[in-house]
């Protein structure tokens, strides 16, 4: 499989495109209106969502994003606190929606190495009740977690974490967009990742290879309450039945796959970590992602190195002024990654 330009496209897996089968399953989705609850094919879809999540009901949106700033919106109230990572992709990468539309204050604790916020640190960050301070309403954790390297976060910790934010009075969010990807990599089922938390996100449009969509599962009240949020937001969308055929297709077909694109990404770590002046960085491949640092002795620097790879048809992302990242998706194989290794190795 590879697209049919002839790109290796590697800066994420959100460059994946639907297939043959996603296309035809659109193509044929019965419809209705979504917002008056009445198509057909965003019900099936919501309903196994949330049935792979283990939570009572599903929201269907537009975006990671969105799925995101919904949950926060429905958790807190203008003024409220939300505790984050400094890695975290809602304090990095959504543009301060919480605060800009909903009037929520991130308050930031470190990521550690392994992507996990420590419990020690979670709880100095609860602020008890007191006139100056906001309340300290939800804790949301990232898993995969992206800036960290992709990596998974265990079962037991997901429960640590739950606990603590419970014992405070906090609310669970678990921004999930690649959360089969950490099911897989950890030999576990997405419901036992989700179990602790309140609310989850995760994308049928990364790893999974839908066009468009994101779901955002959690109690039968709290979905009540996201979706009146999404249509605030403009998020509602009328015979999405039409983009849902292609995440059932998604959920149905591509999350066992899944270990297909971390078997590449160890193997493209392994090539990459051969090559003289390269470093694989932040865990090594331990889902869909390799981090790749050029060290001073490479002679290139990262843009020569990224220019030179598009000259040849291939492309990556950049994760810091001398970092790559490249992540395997249903439309890399094999040869694919074969290339990258030996053009980058026949370069530096």
């Amino acid at each position: 499989m590879a697209f049919e330009n002839g790109i290796i496209d590697l800066r994420s897996d959100t460059v994946t495109q639907p297939t043959a089968e996603m296309r035809a399953a659109m193509a044929a989705a019965p419809v209705g209106d979504d917002v008056y609850g009445e198509d057909p094919t965003v019900i099936a879809l919501e309903q196994r969502a949330a049935e792979m999540v283990g939570k009572e009901a599903a929201l269907f949106v537009a975006s990671g994003t969105m799925g995101n700033l919904i949950a926060v919106l429905t958790h807190c109230g203008r003024g409220d606190e939300a505790v984050m990572g400094t890695y975290g992709h809602t304090f990095l990468h959504e543009v301060g929606g919480i605060s800009a539309l909903g009037g929520v204050f991130p308050h930031l604790i470190p990521n550690q190495a392994d992507g996990t916020l420590s419990i020690e640190d979670i709880q100095a960050a609860f602020r008890e009740e007191d006139i100056h301070h906001p309340p300290s309403r939800l804790l949301i954790l990232e898993n995969t977690q992206n800036q960290c390297g992709g990596i998974p976060l265990p079962v037991d910790y997901m429960k640590s974490a739950g606990t603590i934010a419970h014992s405070l009075h906090m609310d669970l969010h678990l921004d999930g967009a690649r959360v089969f990807n950490a099911a897989k990599a950890l030999n576990v089922a997405a419901r036992d990742i989700c179990e602790p938390v309140d609310s989850v996100m995760f994308c049928l449009s990364k790893g999974l290879c839908a066009p468009v969509g994101s779901m955002l599962c959690g109690s039968r009240d709290f979905i009540a309450r996201a979706r009146k949020i999404r249509k605030q937001l403009g998020g509602g969308m009328r015979q999405a039945g039409v983009i849902a055929a292609a995440g059932i297709v998604a959920l149905e077909k591509m999350v066992d796959r899944l270990t297909e694109d971390h078997r590449r990404a160890k193997k493209l770590e392994e090539g990459l970590a051969g090559i003289k002046g390269l470093e694989v960085v932040k865990g090594g491949a331990q889902t869909n992602m390799v981090f790749l640092r050029v060290k001073p002795e490479a002679g290139k620097d990262c843009a020569a190195i990224k220019d030179h790879l598009r000259q040849s048809g291939i492309l990556v992302g950049m994760s810091g002024v001398d970092e790559f990242r490249f992540v395997t998706h249903y439309w890399i194989n094999d040869a694919d990654v074969e290339k990258t290794v030996e053009t980058i190795a026949a370069f530096v």
